[in-house]
């Protein structure tokens, strides 16, 4: 019989040849991104520079040029890389966790509490977060709606797709609104920050916040890959997960643990970036199909790829001056959303 013809852009050994195109493409994007400012570093410069500070042979470095790449430019694209791959994964498994393709971190509530959290810290002083900082404000924010999200959506001692989204739903619009009042108590200098943070933005990064992002997507992605056989069955039904052994009520409980330990180690170091867990991981399931098995190191790259070049798009439209990332993700993934949402209802006629 001849072979059926996948429905999927890449199968077999081409996803092998996708991955490699992707880290490669990654590492040219990371080291173009890095070279372009305002002073532009040519790219064999910022290889120099990189690569003495790995291996090495600083002392040769020109000290602008060492400063400009390792100091000022690395760490704001690295946490750019970071937070995309991030993101991405914690959009994969709340998609997985609710069985919609629209579920994105936004949605839950995380975002929103993380936001809170950090405008307290930037408005009312850190000695009313308990000296937490403006990063860790915004972790302790996310745990708080994610435990209220977890508390709200619980039927019957069980938690429920429909209640979940709902709950994230309601603590989302609590949040934003406890976030709008203090807005509104800020002094115009307290304003511009709390503005720039809201809507996100990786300028003024250093090397100490890659930190929480960085273990944060590591032990997720361990997991992850640990339980892709699982949620492949989820995908598909819960009595269909249930009937191949999965506890489907415990893998839940996880899958929405680690979207939000992901989204919050983002979010403190970033501030609200929307739409990546939208957009990258249906684009990669279009790609690469719904095994999970495919679709994580891919959207981990593919996210890591979309966010450094978004930033640098921020950062050259309009020289010297400087935009937020999430203007550019939302422009990007809000016509998105809707097309998706057009496409569900007409597959549910």
């Amino acid at each position: 019989m001849p072979r059926t013809a996948s429905p999927h852009l890449v199968s077999g050994a081409g996803f092998t040849v996708l991955v490699a195109v992707l880290t490669g493409g990654l590492g040219v994007a990371v080291a173009f991104a890095i070279g372009v400012g305002t002073v532009d570093v040519p790219v064999g410069e910022v290889v120099t520079v990189v690569w003495a500070h790995l291996f090495g042979g600083t002392d040769a470095l020109d000290p602008l040029t060492d400063q400009i790449v390792w100091q000022f430019r690395a760490p704001r694209v690295l946490l750019a890389a970071l937070a995309g791959g991030g993101l991405s994964l914690a959009g994969v498994c709340l998609q997985t966790l609710v069985r919609n393709p629209l579920a994105d971190p936004y949605l839950f509530g995380v975002t929103a509490g993380a936001s809170l959290g950090a405008v307290i810290a930037l408005t009312a002083g850190a000695g009313v977060v308990a000296g937490l900082g403006v990063a860790g404000a915004a972790f302790a924010g996310a745990l708080a709606s994610l435990a209220a999200v977890f508390v709200l959506a619980q039927r019957g001692g069980r938690l429920v797709g429909t209640s979940l989204v709902l709950a994230g739903v309601a603590v989302a619009a609590l949040g934003n609104a406890a976030t709008s009042y203090l807005q509104l108590r800020a002094n115009p200098a307290e304003l511009r920050g709390v503005m720039f943070w809201l809507l996100g933005s990786v300028a003024g990064a250093g090397w100490p916040d890659l930190a929480a992002p960085a273990v944060a997507t590591a032990v997720v992605v361990v997991w992850l890959f640990t339980r892709a056989r699982p949620m492949n069955a989820l995908s598909v039904g819960d009595d269909t997960a249930a009937g191949l052994g999965v506890n489907v009520h415990r893998l839940r409980i996880l899958l929405l643990v680690a979207s939000s330990l992901l989204t919050a180690a983002v979010v403190s170091a970033v501030g609200g970036i929307g739409f990546v867990g939208l957009i990258v991981p249906h684009a990669v399931r279009l790609v690469v199909g719904p095994d999970h098995r495919r679709v994580f190191p891919v959207s981990l790259v593919a996210g890591a790829v979309f966010l450094v070049l978004v930033d640098l798009v921020t950062r050259t439209v309009d020289r010297p001056n400087e935009m937020p990332v999430g203007i550019f993700t939302a422009a990007l993934g809000a016509p998105f959303f809707l097309v998706l949402l057009r496409r569900r209802k007409r597959a549910l006629r």
